[in-house]
């Protein structure tokens, strides 16, 4: 019995201190580079193939439990066209945000690499709007996408945070308690832990705004829109950007163009609220 009670008290004891060696040695640095079989992982770009891979998922779950008027053919016209249009916005916003002037053979890959979700989705709507055009769809589609876009972008922005200083969504030095050293040493706004914070109470009050309110067709997406860019807008002011026109940055710049696309449904907005 004796022995029993300091075998067991031996295990216990092993087993903590094994936990605290392997809680020690996995304390997450960042950037947080994982070695996989001698390789460093590059964990921004797995995060951003597994948001669009769950995103999607997401989507056709949805719109599976779901009436979609539009058909499966003008459908996947309408998702090539968000896809054309999110990867053109997303390098030239991206590229505008701080161009490379003149443009050579080094860093013209750097070029291709650099990329904005702002633009992707502006960019996206614009593609969606064209392939509508095109295909002759009248009714509006992007209510299926709001929930899927916002878990995409909340996974994306994991691995944003994970990158540190290696992606350029990071904030300016501070001496808040919010600072935080993304990997040069310099206590920063961590802009992608705010952001994360903002898209989980956006994804669920959006999807309860959907669940209790009689909106129209295309209105939740327009809600979305509207948040996440002036959401974004605000935050532009804790980043350390370096080019700027009238005083705004590119992506503060695109806030306001999207504003200008949906004044008619502000003002609507405003309107029914007096």
């Amino acid at each position: 019995m004796l022995f029993e009670k300091i075998n067991k008290s031996f295990i216990i004891n092993n087993i903590k201190r094994d936990l605290y060696i392997f809680i020690k040695n996995s304390a997450l640095q960042i950037p947080f580079e994982p070695n996989l079989f001698g390789y460093n992982l590059n964990i921004h770009l797995i995060l951003e193939y597994l948001a669009f891979f769950l995103a999607f998922r997401y989507y056709v779950f949805l719109r599976k439990g779901s009436r979609d008027s539009i058909s499966s053919l003008n459908r996947l016209s309408i998702i090539l066209g968000a896809a054309l249009g999110a990867l053109i916005g997303s390098r030239l916003v991206g590229y505008l945000e701080n161009p490379i002037v003149p443009i050579s053979k080094e860093n013209i890959i750097q070029l291709l690499n650099t990329k904005t979700i702002m633009g992707g989705l502006f960019g996206g709507l614009l593609g969606v709007e064209i392939a509508k055009k095109i295909i002759g769809e009248t009714k509006s589609s992007g209510d299926l996408f709001v929930l899927p876009i916002i878990l995409g972008i909340f996974i994306g922005r994991i691995g944003c945070f994970l990158s540190g200083v290696n992606e350029f969504t990071y904030g300016k030095e501070t001496t808040s308690i919010f600072g935080l050293d993304l990997g040069d040493g310099v206590l920063r706004h961590p802009l992608a832990l705010y952001e994360l914070g903002f898209l989980i109470i956006l994804f669920f009050s959006l999807k309860t705004f959907q669940k209790t309110s009689i909106l129209d067709d295309g209105e939740l997406f327009k809600w979305f829109m509207l948040f996440y860019f002036t959401f974004r807008f605000f935050m532009e002011f804790l980043k350390p950007n370096v080019f700027y026109i009238v005083g705004l940055s590119s992506i503060q710049l695109l806030c306001v163009i999207c504003w200008l696309y949906y004044y008619k449904f502000i003002f609507q907005k405003l309107k029914n609220a007096r």
